[in-house]
C-alpha cells in the first residue's frame, strides 16, 4: 500500500498565487531565473534559486546561498505572501496545456515507501545534486518543491477527483508559459488516504534527486532526534500524484559537440550502416527506432530495423539507448552520457528549431531528435527495478513551485552534518 496524508500547507493567498508560483529550480539556469524574477519580489525563484539575489560568481554551494534561501522564505511568510493552513488538507492540482489536462493529488508521502520501493524509481542520482537539495531542505526545514509521482489509473480515485473538482477552486490562473493552473481543496482528505491503501505502488515521474534528498534529510533529522518514532513531519515529503494515463512525455533530444574527426559525408556514410537514411522535413519522429539527425544544415531521418531490437529488454529497447549504443558510442565515441562533456541535452519542449539553431551557431556539430519514451516504458523499467539512461524523459507541463510548501517542523533545522543513509546502514 501507498501511505499518503494531509498536511498544513504553507501557500499563497489566491491574489498572490500567480506572482509567487515559479518554474522548478532545475529547469532554469541562474541567468534565466534572474530574468524571470527581475520585476517580481514575490517570485519563489528567490527561495529555490537564491543565488539570483547574490553577486554574480557566488559559489552556488556556499553557505550564503542556503542562508539567502531561508531568508527569502521567511520574507514571503512575513509579508503574508505565504500563509500556513490552520489544519491539514489535501488538494487537487489541475494543469491544462496544449489542449489536454492532468489532475494530481497534492499530499505528503512517507520516506519509508521510497526506501522499500513502494515508490519506484527509474533513474540513478548524483551525490552532488543530492547534497545540494538535502542541504536546502535542512536549512529551510521544508520541502519547497513537489515530487512529480504517477500511478496506474484507479476508477474510485478518478471518480472522487471528478466530484471534488466540480466546485469553485482556490486558485485559477495562467502562467507565462501558457499553462492554466487550477487548485481545489478536497472536503475529505482521509478518503484519499484510504483509497491509496489499495494502490500497491507509485512511480517517480520527475524529481529523483528531490525524493532522494527528502529521504536523506529525514535520516539526518532522525539521527538528531533521540525520541524519533517515524511519525514526525520530517518523515513525509511533498508530492503530487497523477494518473499515468493523463501524462505526456516529450523527447529529451541530444547534441554532440564534434563528429569525432569525421567529415560530414563520412558521418552520413557511417549512419547508413545502421539503417535507412533519407532527407526529411519532419525531424521529430512519431515512430520508435527512427531518429531525426541535423548536420551540415540538413535534417535527415534514420530508421533502424525494428527486427534488430530486443524488445524484451526494457532499457536497451528505449530510443535513448538505441541512439547511444548504435550511433553515439560506436560512431562518435561518446562515452557515459552522465559524464562525457561532448554530449548535451535539450528538452523536447524547445522543439527541432532549437536543435538546428545550436548546430547552425557552431555550438554543436550535430543534433538528434528522438521519439519520446512512453509512460508504459517508464512503468515497465521501474517495475523491473532497472534504470533508464540519464535524460530519458521530459514531462510537460512542469509543476509550479511555491504553490505548496511542506514545513518539516523540526527542532533541528540547519543541521550542519548531512547524513547519507547508504553510509549509515
Amino acid at each position: 500500500m501507498v501511505h499518503i496524508k494531509a498536511f498544513e500547507a504553507l501557500r499563497p493567498p489566491a491574489p498572490f498565487a500567480p506572482r509567487v508560483a515559479s518554474p522548478p529550480y532545475d529547469i532554469v539556469s541562474t541567468e534565466e531565473a534572474a530574468t524571470l524574477a527581475a520585476d517580481n519580489p514575490l517570485s519563489f525563484l528567490r527561495v529555490i534559486r537564491p543565488e539570483i539575489d547574490l553577486p554574480a560568481g557566488t559559489d552556488p554551494y556556499s553557505e550564503i546561498v542556503y542562508e539567502t534561501a531561508r531568508a527569502g522564505l521567511d520574507r514571503l511568510i512575513s509579508e503574508d505572501a505565504l500563509v500556513r493552513d490552520a489544519a491539514p488538507a489535501i488538494y487537487l492540482y489541475r494543469q491544462a496545456w496544449n489542449g489536454r489536462t492532468q489532475t494530481g493529488i497534492v499530499c505528503c508521502c512517507h520516506v519509508s515507501d521510497y526506501r522499500t520501493d513502494v515508490i519506484r524509481k527509474h533513474e540513478k542520482t548524483r551525490k552532488d545534486k543530492e547534497d545540494d537539495r538535502t542541504r536546502h531542505v535542512l536549512t529551510l526545514d521544508a520541502n519547497t518543491g513537489p515530487i512529480f509521482l504517477t500511478y496506474r489509473g484507479h476508477d474510485m480515485v478518478a471518480a472522487r477527483v471528478l466530484d471534488d473538482t466540480s466546485h469553485r477552486p482556490l486558485y485559477h490562473f495562467v502562467s507565462p508559459d501558457d499553462v492554466t493552473h487550477t487548485v481545489w481543496q478536497v472536503p475529505d482528505p482521509d478518503a484519499y488516504a484510504r483509497l491509496f491503501d489499495q494502490i500497491p505502488t507509485v512511480y517517480i515521474a520527475d524529481g529523483h534527486h528531490r525524493t532522494a534528498s527528502a529521504a536523506r534529510a529525514a535520516e539526518t533529522l532522525a539521527s538528531a532526534n533521540p525520541n524519533h518514532t517515524g511519525n514526525e513531519e520530517y518523515n513525509w515529503f511533498l508530492s503530487v500524484l497523477f494518473p499515468a494515463n493523463e501524462l505526456t512525455i516529450l523527447p529529451y533530444n541530444r547534441l554532440v559537440s564534434d563528429l569525432n574527426g569525421l567529415s560530414e559525408d563520412d558521418f552520413l556514410d557511417a549512419l547508413r550502416t545502421q539503417g535507412e537514411l533519407v532527407q526529411t522535413d519532419q525531424p521529430q519522429s512519431d515512430r520508435p527506432c527512427t531518429f531525426g539527425i541535423y548536420v551540415g544544415g540538413t535534417w535527415w531521418s534514420l530508421a533502424i530495423d525494428e527486427r534488430t531490437v530486443d524488445w524484451s529488454d526494457h532499457v536497451e529497447s528505449l530510443d535513448v539507448s538505441l541512439l547511444q549504443n548504435r550511433i553515439l558510442t560506436p560512431i562518435l565515441d561518446v562515452g557515459d552520457p552522465r559524464t562525457d562533456p561532448r554530449i548535451g541535452f535539450v528538452g523536447g519542449i524547445r522543439g527541432a528549431k532549437e536543435l538546428a539553431s545550436r548546430v547552425d551557431s557552431g555550438a554543436a556539430a550535430a543534433a538528434f531528435a528522438l521519439h519520446a519514451t512512453t509512460i508504459d516504458q517508464l512503468l515497465a523499467v521501474s517495475d523491473a527495478g532497472e534504470c533508464m539512461p540519464p535524460k530519458s524523459t521530459w514531462f510537460e507541463p512542469k509543476l509550479r513551485s511555491g504553490l505548496f510548501v511542506h514545513m518539516l517542523d523540526s527542532a533541528h533545522a540547519s543541521t550542519p552534518e548531512i547524513c547519507n543513509p547508504q553510509e549509515s546502514s
